[in-house]
């Protein structure tokens, strides 16, 4: 069976880990701190919180930007749920624009017509891997005097114009998930340049402590282990690795599956990672039963949009076509590191013989 996704876990991490379960400080400590700091200088911000996870991280960058009740936050209904609840959780209004067909990720041009007095952020999502057109972004932010937090939990190390995504807007944030390009196992990031911000935040994940035991404000417990830290610091170490790996499969893919489905499209300017390598077909559902046959796995990532879902039925609007469309012919084909060159000619076999 060839999996959609796996874990790259070494000797390294293994080590790492027994040294911290050996040293006895496992909760957040120098590990953690360590981490954010090689984590920043990589992304090219200033700061880095480690989270509890990528869905805390989002979260906390909302909170931390003042998103509050009655507060508009505009992001794309094509992504995970992760992306909108945490406005949810600060009684905001998500506030959904459609994609771009080609790219998956959110429209510029459909951003800007959703723009109220209301609105306070924009949360663009580099889907899959692929940076959305910041610049377009953060003109529409500057000329509205809007936030960007950049949703960059599937895009560990994505480049738009020589510039890492995470690193573009007022705040990025990074999951640490199993399946993502680098792994802590769970876990979450948020990279800035705002040091009030970053403070913030660091004193919201734990427990709203200035120092301890001086509460300045209501917080959470979304603070990072030195056990999660630990593996992170290696992971860091091999991601470019990773990446090029992954870099390296789907130009494969791309290649040999050109005309024959509908590859992924590359955005000019952008260096793509490929969390996720998503081709369109229209008979979606035959392949589907065809690769299960072949042992080869793959995705839906997503079935549907999020505004289908209950919990965010009453934000709908009616330009949200394209991800209605799109979520009825993506299907995700394997690109991990693990892949050889015979499950990569597999996966190119199988697809060709059904279509």
């Amino acid at each position: 069976m060839i999996l959609i996704a796996k874990p790259m876990v070494g000797d390294e991490e293994k080590k790492a880990v027994l040294d911290v379960l050996d040293s006895g400080m496992l909760a957040q400590g120098k590990k953690v701190k360590e981490f954010e700091e090689k984590f920043a200088e990589y992304i090219g911000a200033k700061y880095a919180v480690a989270t509890s996870s990528g869905t805390t991280a989002l979260h906390l960058a909302l909170l931390a930007s003042g998103v509050k009740s009655g507060d508009e936050v505009i992001t794309t209904p094509f992504t995970f749920i992760s992306t909108a609840t945490p406005i949810l959780f600060c009684n905001a209004k998500p506030v959904f624009a459609d994609i771009n067909p080609g790219t998956f990720n959110i429209d510029p041009e459909k951003i800007e017509k959703m723009v109220t007095s209301k609105t306070k952020v924009v949360l663009p999502v580099h889907l899959y891997g692929q940076s959305c057109e910041m610049d377009r972004i953060m003109e529409i932010a500057d000329k509205h005097n809007l936030i960007v937090i950049e949703d960059a939990c599937q895009a560990h190390g994505a480049e738009y114009k020589g510039k890492k995504v995470g690193g573009i807007g007022d705040a990025g944030c990074f999951s640490f998930y199993p399946t993502k390009n680098m792994t802590t196992g769970e876990g979450g990031m948020v990279t800035t340049t705002d040091e009030e911000l970053a403070e913030e935040i660091r004193m919201l994940r734990d427990h709203g402590q200035k120092e301890r035991y001086n509460y300045v404000m209501v917080g959470y417990n979304f603070r990072m282990t030195d056990i999660a830290a630990a593996v992170g610091i290696e992971q860091l170490k091999k991601l470019d690795k990773f990446n090029e790996k992954r870099r390296g499969n789907a130009g494969f893919l791309s290649e040999q599956l050109n005309g024959v489905v509908e590859i992924p499209y590359l955005l000019h300017g952008v260096r793509h990672v490929f969390h996720q390598y998503t081709i369109k077909i229209e008979k979606r559902e035959m392949l589907k039963e065809n690769l299960k046959k072949d042992g080869i796995g793959f995705g839906i990532y997503y079935p549907k949009p999020l505004h289908f879902y209950e919990p965010l039925k009453s934000y709908v609007n009616n330009d949200l076509k394209n991800a209605e469309n799109v979520c009825e012919k993506v299907l995700s084909l394997p690109v991990h590191p693990g892949l050889s060159e015979a499950n990569l000619e597999r996966i190119v076999c199988s697809v060709k013989k059904f279509v």
